[in-house]
């Protein structure tokens, strides 16, 4: 009966003197309270006058770990931002203002401006063109200049499916030649053809010259769209000028963008804005478009903008529905030419068209060609991306040991940074070469190029 005369001065004494006893008297450790956390902290003083302290010491702590968190998400951030400057290889080359502006303007009123003329030529100075083609003539901006720069080149051969392309690129050689001709004893054989470089292996053919038996020294592609292009509003290229929904490389073909819009199943649609233009949005797009077919569907591309200008946020402002629609025609006309598809076979057979040393090089626009065009250069060469180069097996390990001289030249070249090699050659370019601050700053067209080179063995 002596428990009822406990009070509460006398309970705590007590209870202390229980546990001393029983601790004491066994091997059993007094149990470890938990860490009191700090949102109990704060509860436990609000309802129970927890002395000061403690209050005051949960507060640093809180701050400071909120401070190492700031900390950490900046560094993490900084050191993101410091990849893609290491994985981006500015071109170093000198860009000669008043001879650009000289020749093209500072307006983007010429046909076409070649993008990274001066590194291309680079990629092509120390070797002996007596062969070379051009994949995608455009105005002949890259081919004209090539030509000039090498007088021993005696077979070209260019090619595009653009018919008012070709023809203006023709009236180019011509003058070049008539010009060089004059100049010099110089003799050229030169060939040129309204196809897709996915030809280029008959068109070859067609040649029937000795001199390319043993394959062709140099072979540029230029993935990009051209000014004369984009320009012309009844090409329906351009997201700022309306005209039809055409988007047709080659108006001999059948399949308009229109066409997609209009009657391609809706999920066929959204994998074209999801794939090809790597849209975020594009299942809203999709549904949208697809509705418009309710009422007679769409036929400018003043409607399609409208139609995206309506579906985007007027948060973003004009340079958010402007980089929408941007990826918008992007997908569309990758969809309309088959860019993509055709792409890696047409790497492939340039580089089997080279002669033994002669180079391959691509100037793509987006990320999804230069992906293709990265991934399909280590293909060729057998070998998996890591630094100082990869080899898959004992024998490519052999056959890059007999080519160390040819690397040890070939990073002689000051434009050449890290090199790749492989068993069937070497990509020069292990990050992509993409334009001086000047070329972008005097034709912003210019922006998104990257240039890759391979050299076959």
């Amino acid at each position: 009966m002596w428990f009822t005369s406990w009070n509460s001065t006398t309970a705590a004494p007590m209870a202390r003197l229980i546990r001393n006893i029983f601790f004491h008297s066994s091997t059993i450790s007094p149990p470890v309270p938990p860490p009191l956390k700090f949102h109990h902290l704060r509860r436990i003083h609000a309802g129970n006058s927890l002395s000061a302290s403690a209050s005051v010491h949960s507060k640093p702590r809180k701050n400071k770990v909120k401070k190492v968190e700031k900390t950490s998400n900046s560094s993490v951030i900084n050191q993101n931002k410091l990849s893609q400057v290491k994985r981006r290889t500015r071109s170093e080359k000198e860009l000669d203002e008043e001879t650009f502006l000289k020749h093209y303007g500072n307006d983007n009123s010429a046909p076409h401006v070649p993008v990274l003329l001066g590194e291309v030529l680079d990629v092509f100075a120390s070797a002996t063109l007596r062969s070379f083609l051009d994949c995608t003539l455009g105005a002949a901006g890259h081919s004209s200049a090539i030509i000039q720069a090498h007088s021993e080149m005696q077979v070209y051969v260019g090619l595009d499916v653009d018919p008012i392309a070709y023809q203006i690129a023709q009236s180019q050689l011509k003058g070049i030649l008539h010009k060089e001709s004059c100049d010099t004893a110089f003799a050229l054989r030169v060939h040129t053809f309204l196809k897709n470089f996915k030809d280029v292996k008959s068109v070859l053919s067609e040649v029937a010259d000795d001199r390319l038996a043993c394959g062709v020294d140099g072979i540029l592609m230029d993935l990009g769209m051209s000014s004369m292009q984009v320009n012309d509003a009844e090409r329906g290229f351009s997201v700022l000028k309306n005209g039809p929904l055409d988007m047709r490389m080659n108006p001999k073909a059948t399949l308009k963008a229109e066409d997609i819009l209009n009657s391609w199943p809706a999920d066929e649609l959204g994998r074209v804005l999801r794939d090809y233009g790597e849209e975020s949005n594009w299942y809203s797009l999709q549904n949208r478009i697809v509705k418009t077919r309710l009422h007679g569907g769409l036929h400018s591309t003043s409607e399609l903008v409208d139609l995206i200008q309506n579906s985007t946020s007027r948060t973003k402002g004009r340079q958010g529905w402007i980089k929408t629609a941007t990826r918008v025609f992007q997908a569309l006309r990758i969809a309309v030419n088959d860019e993509l598809k055709t792409l890696d076979d047409s790497i492939r057979a340039c580089f089997e068209s080279l002669s033994s040393g002669g180079r391959l090089a691509v100037i793509s626009f987006h990320s999804l060609e230069d992906r293709i065009v990265k991934q399909a250069f280590l293909n060729i060469m057998n070998c998996s991306e890591v630094d100082g180069g990869g080899i898959e097996d004992e024998e490519g390990k052999r056959l890059c040991e007999l080519r160390k001289i040819n690397l040890d030249t070939v990073k002689e070249e000051a434009w050449i940074k890290q090199v790749i090699q492989g068993q069937n050659g070497t990509i020069l370019t292990k990050r992509p070469i993409t334009p001086s601050e000047k070329e972008e700053a005097l034709n912003p067209r210019s922006r998104s190029a990257k240039l890759r080179v391979i050299q076959k063995a």
